[in-house]
């Protein structure tokens, strides 16, 4: 049995997702009369506490459509210094909505708010309008957001009559980790993406979220953009599911992740980020001089696990509904193996 630690999105599909996607009642989703992708947007606009809803392909056509949705060409688009939208989103923002980017920093304790509101733009011929803010929770290096810290921005946003995104891609990781009701992080921003293909164990898909006037705009824009799916309720029952079933299981991620972290800090010279371990994210170091990179891939990869390379000389193990605390001892026995051969 392969053990895969590379993300939460190589989850498998359950066998009740299978069932319910060979199963759909489906139409034509562009002309808005697939009755499982309207039952899948509706569920989640009750659950977030939005007015409406819109199926997407991915999480990251997600955010562009948010962006593109809010924003006109020559604005300019606040967002985080490591955020997903900024570093693994293929400078999409540029190419599709012709914004630039400019980031603010997020500290330990999230936004630095001050900061932010010295970054929005005044009235002068030489500056772009600021368009949109963007905040990410929970955020791409494993930390949550405040919840106090999210209406400090949004407060500073509304204001200024700027709207807000939210990349909610883990949001439900967010709201557990923050034990916080997760309409209570959405309501802190115009706009939110959610993932279904994460932890949440769905196929294909994502949702963005907002007023039922901005998803009107959006749906449009996701055709522009090639998002116009037809039968698409082969694919929404899979996230009626993650919205119903697989919510709930986050949990277990959260604790095999703290006792990955526990275990991986048994091996010599391995360092552990704890103050990044607010979900199903570990990120460790593990120094060159103990095992190289290559060196670790490879010989886990022969045990059948699997493992990305370093980012920024960080490892990243993502726990999911494909791993066990069983699994977990096993690729602790089998990074103490190499790395003994290795020494």
């Amino acid at each position: 049995m392969l053990i895969d630690l590379r993300s939460d999105t190589v989850t498998q599909p359950t066998q009740t997702m299978r069932t319910a996607m060979a199963n759909a009642t489906v139409g034509d989703d562009v002309y808005g009369d697939d009755p499982t992708v309207n039952q899948l947007e509706k569920l989640a606009a009750e659950l977030l506490g939005k007015e409406a809803a819109l199926f997407v392909p991915s999480g990251t056509f997600g955010n562009q459509l948010a962006i593109m949705t809010h924003t006109t060409r020559g604005n300019e688009v606040l967002v985080g210094d490591d955020c997903h939208i900024l570093m693994h989103e293929v400078g999409a923002a540029a190419v599709l909505s012709g914004v630039q980017i400019r980031t603010f920093p997020v500290l330990d304790d999230g936004v630095d708010v001050e900061k932010l509101a010295l970054m929005l733009r005044g009235e002068d011929i030489h500056f772009p309008d600021t368009g949109l803010i963007c905040m990410e929770n929970a955020q791409s290096s494993g930390k949550t957001v405040p919840l106090a810290n999210m209406e400090a921005v949004y407060t500073l946003a509304q204001s200024q009559n700027i709207p807000v995104h939210i990349d909610g891609a883990r949001i439900f990781n967010a709201a557990l980790a923050l034990g916080v009701d997760v309409k209570e992080i959405a309501a802190q921003g115009d706009s939110v993406n959610v993932c279904l293909s994460k932890g949440l164990c769905a196929p294909v898909g994502s949702l963005l979220l907002g007023t039922e006037i901005f998803i009107k705009k959006a749906r449009k824009n996701r055709k522009l953009m090639g998002g116009g799916l037809r039968q698409a309720g082969i694919l929404a029952a899979a996230g009626i599911i993650s919205l119903t079933e697989m919510i709930s299981r986050l949990e277990e991620d959260h604790r095999n992740a703290r006792y990955l972290a526990t275990r991986l800090e048994e091996i010599d010279s391995c360092s552990v980020l704890r103050n990044r371990l607010d979900i199903n994210m570990v990120f460790f170091t593990l120094p060159e001089s103990v095992i190289t990179e290559s060196a670790l891939i490879e010989g886990l990869l022969k045990k059948n696990i699997k493992i990305s390379g370093t980012e920024n000389g960080e490892y990243r193990f993502v726990t999911n509904h494909g791993v066990n605390s069983d699994d977990i001892d096993w690729v602790i026995e089998s990074m103490k193996t190499l790395v003994s051969h290795y020494s």
